[in-house]
């Protein structure tokens, strides 16, 4: 996963060529340990079609706050540069999968 900053997540989110998702963790969050791996996973898959990306929340916290991300794990998805969906605490393989499938 692309590890993003307010630096730049303007330019890899919103300016995107292929639906985004975006994994909201904090280093401290055993939730979000357990969650990285099933993302990285469905990343695999989807290499092509969508891109996955990451934000440490106490590194960009103003990313955190604009983006609803107060419980960590928080999955937003974006298409097109707009907030499409968003899922927060810890998800399931088969339910990432299905709601990566409904934002292409």
């Amino acid at each position: 996963m692309l590890h993003l900053t307010e630096g730049n997540f303007q330019a890899e989110v919103n300016q995107a060529k292929f639906p985004v998702v975006v994994m909201f963790y904090a280093s401290w969050c055993p939730k979000c340990a357990m969650t990285k791996p099933v993302a990285e996973d469905i990343e695999k898959r989807y290499r092509k079609k969508v891109k996955f990306c990451e934000v440490e929340i106490e590194e960009c916290p103003n990313l955190a706050v604009k983006y609803g991300a107060d419980i960590v794990p928080t999955l937003v998805m974006f298409k097109n540069g707009t907030v499409k969906a968003r899922m927060q605490g810890t998800v399931g393989e088969n339910i990432l999968e299905k709601r990566v499938r409904e934002l292409l």
